[in-house]
C-alpha cells in the first residue's frame, strides 16, 4: 500500500492506493509507504479539477474496504448526482431498510474515500448539515462548490 499527501484548497489530503485501486482519500495520514504512484497522481489531478469546478465525476478505480452494509451504502452514495443532496433516511430507503438511517450515518462516518464517494452530499431530513470527517465547515464548502458549478 502506498500513500501520498498534497496541499489543496481544503487543506492537506492523503491519497492511498492498494492493488491498483484508490483505497483511501482522507484528511489524516495512514501507516502506508510514502510514494507518489501514477494512480495517486491521477487521483490528485482529478481532485484539483473538482476543486476548480471543472470535474463533476471521477474515473479512477476505487476499492473501499468495509462491511457488506457499508459497501451497500457507499455504492448508493455514488448515485447522488453532483450538486444534489440526499438524506440519511432516503439512502436507508434506497438500500431497502427504511429504519436504518442511523446505521447509514455510521457507514458515512466510515467512508474511506472522501469526496470521490460523496458522503458530503448526505444531509439530515430537516435539511441540516450533519457530521463530516473534515468538519461541517468543509462539508458546507463542498456542497456550495458543487451548487455553484452545477448550473
Amino acid at each position: 500500500m502506498y500513500q501520498y499527501s498534497y496541499n489543496t484548497v481544503i487543506g492537506k489530503i492523503y491519497i492511498a492506493e492498494k492493488d491498483n485501486c484508490v483505497c483511501n482519500v482522507s484528511f489524516e495520514s495512514l501507516n502506508y509507504t510514502n510514494k507518489e504512484t501514477p494512480l495517486i497522481k491521477k487521483t490528485y489531478s482529478q481532485l484539483k479539477e473538482y476543486f476548480t469546478g471543472n470535474r463533476k465525476s471521477f474515473d479512477i478505480p476505487i476499492s473501499a474496504n468495509g462491511t457488506e452494509f457499508q459497501i451497500k451504502v457507499w455504492k448508493e452514495l455514488q448515485k447522488i448526482p453532483y450538486g444534489k443532496t440526499a438524506t440519511y433516511k432516503g439512502i436507508a430507503e434506497n438500500i431497502g431498510n427504511k429504519n436504518a438511517s442511523r446505521a447509514v450515518g455510521m457507514a458515512n462516518n466510515k467512508n474511506p474515500i472522501a469526496i470521490i464517494i460523496p458522503c458530503h452530499r448526505v444531509i439530515g431530513t430537516n435539511g441540516n448539515l450533519t457530521g463530516y470527517a473534515g468538519g461541517i465547515k468543509l462539508k458546507k464548502y463542498l456542497l456550495e462548490l458543487e451548487k455553484q458549478n452545477s448550473k
